[in-house]
C-alpha cells in the first residue's frame, strides 16, 4: 500500500525536518499544497531537502519549479487543471467523483479520490461516497484514498483495491505535542 502525506497549507514547526525523516522511513511521497505561498517561498522551502528526498516531493503550485528542482511530479486540481502530461515526472489528480476518476485514468500515475470519509483536516467536509466503490471497476491500484483516512477507518476500506492512502490531518494534528514518525510507521507496515 501506497502512503502519501500532504503539507497542511499551513506551515508546521520543523516541518522540513518532520518531512524528511517520514522520506527516510519508506513515505512513497509528499505533497507540497500550499496554495498561498509564493514562487520565493515555495523555493525556499524546496532549498532545505537533498536531491534525493525531493524526488519523492511532488508539487501542486508553482509547476515551474519542476524545471529546478529534481521533483517526483506535478499534482492537477482545480487551482492548477490538467492540460498535458509533463514529460519526466509524474503525473497526479484530484478527483471528487468516479467519473472524474474514469476520465484522468488513463493519463495519471496516480489519482485521489476524496472526500472518503469526513474530513479531519477540513471541519463540515463529509464524505462523498459510501458502498457504491465496493462495486466500482474503477477503483485500483492507481487510485488513492483521500479525505479522513486514520488507522481506525482503515478496515472499512477493506475490499475496496485501492492503491494507497493519503494523509493529512491524521499525520498533522499530532505536532506538536506527539512525533507523528511512529504513526506513519504504522501505516507502513500494514497489509492492506
Amino acid at each position: 500500500m501506497k502512503v502519501i502525506l500532504i503539507t497542511p497549507e499551513e506551515s508546521n514547526e520543523n516541518e522540513v525536518e518532520v518531512i524528511s525523516e517520514a522520506l527516510e522511513v519508506g513515505l512513497y511521497r509528499c505533497h507540497l499544497r500550499r496554495p498561498h505561498w509564493s514562487i520565493e517561498e515555495t523555493r525556499a522551502f524546496l532549498d532545505c531537502f537533498s536531491s534525493e528526498a525531493l524526488s519523492k516531493i511532488v508539487l501542486h503550485d508553482h509547476h515551474q519549479l519542476a524545471s529546478e528542482y529534481p521533483v517526483a511530479g506535478l499534482h492537477f486540481n482545480r487551482r492548477h487543471p490538467f492540460s498535458k502530461r509533463p514529460i519526466g515526472l509524474s503525473a497526479s489528480i484530484s478527483c471528487h467523483s468516479l467519473e472524474e476518476v474514469e476520465r484522468y485514468h488513463k493519463q495519471m500515475d496516480y489519482l485521489f479520490l476524496s472526500p472518503i470519509f469526513n474530513s479531519i483536516s477540513k471541519p463540515n467536509y463529509p464524505a462523498q461516497f459510501s458502498l457504491e466503490l465496493r462495486t466500482s471497476t474503477i477503483i485500483d491500484d492507481k487510485v488513492i484514498a483521500l479525505g479522513g483516512i486514520s488507522l481506525e477507518r482503515l478496515p472499512l476500506l477493506h475490499g475496496i483495491p485501492f492503491g494507497g492512502v493519503a494523509l493529512l490531518g491524521d499525520f498533522w494534528n499530532r505536532l506538536p505535542s506527539a512525533n507523528p514518525i511512529d504513526h506513519l510507521k504504522t501505516y507502513l507496515t500494514l497489509e492492506y
